[in-house]
């Protein structure tokens, strides 16, 4: 499903993205993982 795929994550540093960032690179093998997240400050 998102092996060899470039991924966008955005608000990647919330509860979504400290799930799915470890799953993701531990069962797929994507090409490229971006994260994108902003301090609320």
């Amino acid at each position: 499903m998102f092996a060899n795929k470039t991924i966008l994550i955005t608000g990647g540093t919330g509860s979504f993205g400290s799930a799915f960032l470890p799953m993701t690179l531990d069962r797929y093998n994507p090409k490229k993982l971006i994260v994108f997240s902003r301090d609320e400050m």
